[in-house]
């Protein structure tokens, strides 16, 4: 039974490794919309 949770273990941490090392080496482009927000004057004080 041990065997089995140390197996367990040691595939998630290849997963979580795997994910981080995918996340690190990929190319993600940001997102490209432009945002315009108008505040009104009432939100700042003088």
């Amino acid at each position: 039974m041990g065997k089995f949770w140390l197996t367990i273990i040691i595939l998630i941490l290849i997963a979580i490794g795997a994910g981080g090392i995918y996340l690190m080496t990929v190319d993600i482009d940001p997102p490209q919309n432009h945002i315009e927000k108008t505040l009104p004057n009432d939100r700042f004080p003088q």
